[in-house]
């Protein structure tokens, strides 16, 4: 089985190329965000599940497996509730010695510090991926192996179906053993949850079989919305708003894929939060109790945004 690619192209072209529909990363507050974007935009008559190519990446993984198999008004009745603890993301464990600190809630092996340090290391984004991919192995080595199982599990609570839905949906991972791009869909013989659990591994590499996985917003920037390329059409729903803590230069920034995409015949539109909640992301992205202000958020934007993407997506 292959499921490693380093083409900018799904693993299989459907045979129509017109709306794609790129839902970006961002954390347990970006997939109630997005999830009230889609809500507010259904409720609205401007239905983006309609989509012929959707392109998730971490949170937007997710995301894109839900809106699949559920109606959006349920999944954003389901967001404006904060998930209890127990039904939070596990934290990636650590090995540590008998006679050290308690580990903190979130541990540095997916803490901003630790990704701004590489990043200032590295020469480009490839060799960021590379230095990243080694880190994340070390740590894989160190751990007793539990953490996938857990996450595995907890990532399938939160889908309506386990199967790969029939609309057509790319997640993205990168290979941690290779560090090259991964796009899993329903060709690729990897099940749904898996394909998730890896698109949001931004801990310990998440493991299928014998191979290492790690979060798809490591494979270019938060969106990838450059697997877009091809189609007539394409909304970019972004949490992070575009940002990135790569330099410009590494040309990863999702500025940089839509002008690829504009250049190459494709129509553009995207959502990004507004400023006033842009606390609800970032450092804040994995806080549940954040999830309801989030999904709000995403959900207030519809009135604005429907005279734009009605004549656009119709």
């Amino acid at each position: 089985m292959n499921t490693t690619t380093s083409s900018p192209l799904p693993i299989s072209v459907p045979a129509t190329r017109d709306r794609a529909l790129v839902l970006g990363g961002g954390g347990s507050t970006g997939n109630a965000w997005l999830i009230g974007v889609i809500a507010g935009l259904s409720d609205a008559g401007v239905d983006l599940t309609t989509a012929d190519l959707t392109i998730g990446t971490s949170a937007g993984s997710t995301a894109a497996a839900q809106i699949a198999g559920e109606n959006p008004a349920d999944l954003y009745a389901a967001a404006l509730t904060a998930p209890t603890p127990r039904q939070s993301a596990p934290a990636a464990p650590v090995t540590r010695p008998a006679s050290a600190e308690p580990a903190p809630a979130r541990p540095v092996v997916s803490g901003l510090d630790r990704l701004v340090a590489m990043i200032a290391s590295a020469a480009d984004a490839d060799d960021y991926r590379r230095r990243l991919c080694a880190s994340a192995l070390e740590l894989d080595a160190a751990s007793d192996g539990s953490w996938s199982a857990q996450w595995a599990a907890t990532v399938a609570a939160r889908l309506s179906s386990q199967e790969w839905p029939d609309q057509r949906i790319v997640i993205t991972a990168v290979d941690a053993r290779t560090s090259e791009p991964v796009l899993f869909d329903r060709t690729s013989g990897v099940r749904l949850a898996d394909a998730i659990a890896a698109s949001c591994s931004s801990g310990l590499p998440y493991r299928i079989a014998d191979a290492r996985y790690l979060d798809g917003g490591f494979r270019t920037n938060a969106e990838n919305a450059d697997l877009a390329e091809g189609y007539a059409r394409v909304v970019v729903l972004s949490p992070f708003g575009g940002r990135s803590l790569a330099p410009e230069g590494w040309g990863t920034h999702l500025a940089a894929q839509l002008d690829a995409l504009r250049a190459g015949g494709s129509r553009v539109e995207t959502v990004f939060p507004e400023a006033e909640t842009e606390h609800l992301f970032g450092p804040n992205a994995m806080n549940p109790s954040l999830r309801p202000a989030a999904a709000r958020a995403g959900y207030a934007l519809a009135p604005s945004l429907a005279p734009r993407l009605a004549p656009f997506w119709s």
